[in-house]
């Protein structure tokens, strides 16, 4: 939650973020955090079943945009993907937000962020350890100012 709070203030529309880990690792959370920072007050809950869930919701430079939670943890191939008619939905007026994006990774185009989840032992406890890789100039502007550890 937390972190998705510190990232909320710098996303920007036309975004597209990969959320990678395990079942359970956090990603839902992130995007719940996100979601909160941004003004949303509803409830958040996964896409594991619908695929997609979206929340209109205004960034910090009052910009509104769809904010939409994808999952694909469920689809088998990258042909759901097309048939699905999500492509639509990535345009100037969205930040997309994607768990499991390897099950659809030769339709979607490269993230500006990658958001990696990685659950393990830290000292008698487990832990969350994430890492933000930015891969293109939007992303690399978007980790202006955020702490490089928290």
């Amino acid at each position: 939650m937390a972190l998705g709070q510190l990232l909320a203030p710098a996303l920007q529309a036309n975004m597209t973020v990969y959320l990678q880990g395990d079942l359970g690792a956090g990603k839902t959370t992130l995007v719940r955090g996100l979601l909160h920072a941004l003004g949303f007050n509803g409830k958040v809950k996964s896409p594991t079943y619908t695929l997609l869930e979206t929340y209109p919701v205004s960034l910090a430079n009052q910009t509104p945009v769809q904010l939409c939670h994808f999952d694909l943890y469920r689809f088998n191939d990258e042909e759901e993907w097309e048939s699905a008619g999500f492509r639509e939905y990535f345009n100037a007026h969205t930040l997309c937000l994607i768990e499991w994006p390897n099950k659809a990774k030769n339709c979607l185009n490269r993230p500006d962020l990658e958001i990696v989840f990685d659950v393990k032992m830290l000292g008698v406890a487990l832990g969350r350890c994430v890492r933000i890789v930015a891969h293109t100039p939007l992303g690399k502007k978007c980790l202006q100012g955020i702490p490089s550890s928290l």
